[in-house]
C-alpha cells in the first residue's frame, strides 16, 4: 500500500532541487558522449524516493530530429559525472543515485491536441453544430 501514496512535501521539494541542478549542470558541462554532443536536453522531472537515495530523471532532447533512446543511453553513461557534480552542488546528507527515464509528455500531448482537433471529435464535444 505505500506504493500508492502521493510523494511528500520533501520529496517533491528536493525533485525540484535536483531538476534545477541537474538542468544547470547538463547546460554548463561539456559531456563528452558522443550521444549528446550538440543536443539541447530538458529536464522535465525529477521524482525522488522516500529515503531520497535514488531519483528518477524523466528527460528528453529538444528538436524533432533527436533520438531520445539514444540522449537517454548518453545520460546513464554520463550518471557517474553527473552525480559527482550535484553531489558538489547540493547540500544534502547523500546524493542520490541517477536514474534516467525518457520523458514522453510532450508526445502524448501531441496525440491528444491532434485527436481532440478531429472534425468528429469537434462535432462530438459541441464545437459544431449541424
Amino acid at each position: 500500500m505505500a506504493r500508492n501514496r502521493p510523494p511528500s512535501q520533501r520529496q517533491l521539494k528536493a525533485g525540484e532541487v535536483i531538476r534545477r541542478a541537474l538542468a544547470d549542470i547538463i547546460n554548463r558541462e561539456d559531456l563528452r558522449d558522443p550521444a549528446l554532443k550538440g543536443i539541447s536536453v530538458t529536464i522535465a522531472e525529477v521524482r525522488a524516493t522516500p529515503d531520497l537515495k535514488i531519483a528518477t530523471v524523466f528527460a528528453a532532447p529538444l528538436g524533432p530530429d533527436a533520438d531520445g533512446e539514444a540522449v537517454i543511453a548518453g545520460l546513464k553513461r554520463c550518471s557517474r559525472f553527473l552525480r559527482g557534480r550535484l553531489g558538489r552542488e547540493l547540500d544534502m546528507k547523500n546524493t542520490p543515485r541517477l536514474v534516467f527515464r525518457l520523458d514522453t509528455t510532450f508526445e502524448v500531448a501531441d496525440d491528444m491536441a491532434r485527436l481532440l482537433a478531429q472534425p468528429d471529435v469537434v462535432r462530438d464535444l459541441g464545437g459544431e453544430e449541424e
